[in-house]
């Protein structure tokens, strides 16, 4: 059964620079946004959630598969978006969450969550066996690598049953560092060595061999390389394509498979449209969506402090530090230095360890307020010019409404517009 996605890589082996932007997140506005921006391009919506955010006990969201379905298909039908455009995905499956744990183990806990993602609808599946479990070191040989992710696709397969099974894309290859981007300060970054993308082609093979799964292999969609793109707390690393040209030949003889890009967050709209004409044909975005979101809510923050008298604000900058402060384990693992760095960090690093704090339920009350406090009042368009200027400018040009939730959905869309014109370079130009 052909697929949206089948579609995008029939394009590109045709020679056809056509891309998917795969939008990794969970915030319900961030994915609003996506769902517009989908609307508005006339393609369809892929949404990822990462094996830390929703897994079969909740994840740090407290979602599960099927109730983070829910939230994406309702935000999709609330706008107008057919579900039959919207494809689910699961990112980074594997034993990451349980890795403290003995091997067999943690991959009993991976195979209930892959089963747990298939049976609630996900038909794009990228398994990530890459990480070491109680008693190993990193980093596991390929033959390892790819035996894990093989039982998590007889698992899937399993848990399909036939039919569905035909529906199910998986992605396999996991050459890229922890998901969210780096832990620390970059070093050189080097592209994956088509040597090494051609050992694990050939090692999936073997271990799909060995499960009876060669009929599946025609439904990998796509092999995770590094193509060199990554950011850390305060840098970019861009892509540079003469560096993958002998990289990108490594899946000349797989008619059915196209790269992903991972941590493509930040780069330039020409690097993203060069990552695309190379056959990095899904593109994830996660960090910078949330980076976005946070930009235009603190935007309109300033904005309130400026109109709304001090005891009915909702101090949401300072409510987003004190929550982070009483819970540290999210970002002080990750954010070194002294007091005043790590406070810059909290707020603006690439890294975004802030994303992991929306859900906090003080915050999204927080959250509600400003925009309720903002709603209630019409905003100074001199004020809109001062902190949120582009969207001043659609407004005086009567393209958006100066609605405070509109304007935060229009600023997380300007990430995704880059995307779209990467993605489908015939599409007009957003401005």
């Amino acid at each position: 059964m052909k697929s949206s996605l089948d579609a995008v890589i029939e394009r590109q082996k045709a020679g056809i620079p056509q891309g998917i932007t795969s939008v990794c997140s969970a915030h319900p506005l961030v994915i609003e946004a996506a769902v517009l921006q989908a609307l508005e391009s006339g393609g369809d919506l892929l949404v990822e959630a990462t094996s830390n955010q929703v897994d079969q006990y909740g994840g740090y969201t407290g979602m599960r598969p099927a109730d983070f379905k829910d939230l994406v298909h309702g935000i999709a039908a609330k706008n107008g978006l057919s579900l039959d455009r919207v494809v689910l995905g699961g990112d980074h499956l594997g034993p990451n969450r349980w890795r403290s744990m003995p091997a067999e183990e943690a991959m009993e806990h991976a195979c209930a969550l892959v089963a747990a993602y298939v049976e609630a609808g996900y038909r794009k599946i990228h398994l990530d066996c890459s990480f070491p479990c109680a008693g190993e070191t990193a980093p596991l040989a390929d033959d390892v690598v790819a035996a894990r992710a093989a039982l998590m696709i007889r698992t899937a397969e399993n848990a399909a049953g036939p039919h569905v099974a035909e529906q199910l894309r998986y992605v396999i290859g996991t050459e890229v560092p922890t998901p969210g981007g780096a832990h620390e300060d970059l070093g050189t970054l080097v592209p994956t060595p088509a040597v090494a993308a051609r050992s694990t082609l050939e090692e999936h093979r073997k271990a799909f061999a060995r499960q009876g799964l060669e009929g599946v292999w025609p439904r990998v969609m796509a092999l995770v390389v590094q193509p060199a793109v990554e950011f850390d707390h305060v840098r970019v690393v861009e892509y540079e394509r003469e560096l993958t040209q002998e990289l990108r030949t490594a899946l000349d003889d797989e008619p059915t498979m196209v790269f992903e890009a991972h941590s493509t967050d930040y780069q330039t709209p020409q690097a993203l449209s060069d990552l695309v004409e190379d056959h990095w044909a899904v593109l994830k975005v996660g960090p910078w969506l949330t980076f976005a979101l946070r930009e235009a809510l603190f935007a309109l923050a300033a904005i309130e402090d400026e109109i709304v008298p001090t005891a009915r604000r909702s101090h949401l900058p300072d409510v987003v530090e004190r929550r982070m402060h009483m819970e540290p384990a999210m970002w002080e693992g990750y954010y070194t230095g002294d007091e005043d760095e790590q406070r810059i960090a909290r707020r603006y690093s690439y890294s975004d360890r802030l994303r992991y704090y929306w859900p906090d339920p003080e915050i999204a009350e927080t959250e509600a307020r400003l925009l309720d406090n903002l709603t209630a009042l019409d905003i100074p368009l001199p004020l809109l010019s001062a902190h949120l200027p582009t969207q001043y400018s659609r407004v005086r040009r009567g393209e958006l409404m100066p609605q405070p939730r509109d304007l935060v959905l229009d600023y997380v869309r300007d990430v995704l517009r880059t995307y779209d014109l990467a993605c489908n370079p015939n599409h007009k130009e957003y401005v």
